[in-house]
Formats: structure tokens, sequence, C-alpha cells
């Protein structure tokens, strides 16, 4: 699987079913090359003005499972939001 395919999936959090937005980034370990966390971002505005605009660093632990259209995700988001 490439980083541009991951960007098209929707991450889903499983606690309560919310979508936190697209994979926008990778966080990698630089001594092995392992990845550490997924850097969601949402953009939840309103013609691009009004709304929040969040973003999430979830751990790679916390990844549930990865489907052809999503990925599932265990977290707090209240936590985990950057």
């Amino acid at each position: 699987m490439t980083f541009c395919e991951l960007r098209e999936k929707d991450v889903i959090n499983i606690k309560d079913c919310k979508r936190l937005g697209c994979v926008s980034d990778l966080v990698f370990d630089p001594k092995n090359g392992c990845i550490l966390a997924l850097i969601t971002s949402s953009n939840e505005k309103l013609w691009g003005l009004l709304g929040k605009d969040c973003e999430y660093e979830i751990p790679w632990c916390k990844i549930k499972q990865i489907g052809p259209d999503i990925i599932l995700v265990e977290m707090d988001p209240e936590k985990d939001r950057r």
C-alpha cells in the first residue's frame, strides 16, 4: 500500500463512530523507519470560513483495521487531538 492510497481513506473512530478525517501525514521513527503514528486532518468548515479545523495524531497501536475504503481506530478523540 502506498501513501497516496492511505490518503484516500477516511479514518473512523470505533468508540463513537465519528469520522476523524483523512490521512494527511505519517510519523516515522528515524532510527528504524517504522511508522509511529498517522496524522489526520478534518476540514469541517463551511465555505472555508466557519467551523473548526481538527487534526489528530493517532498512534499506530490504536489502528484496528485498514480496509479498502476506511481505517478503523480506537482512541479518545480529546486526548489525541493536536
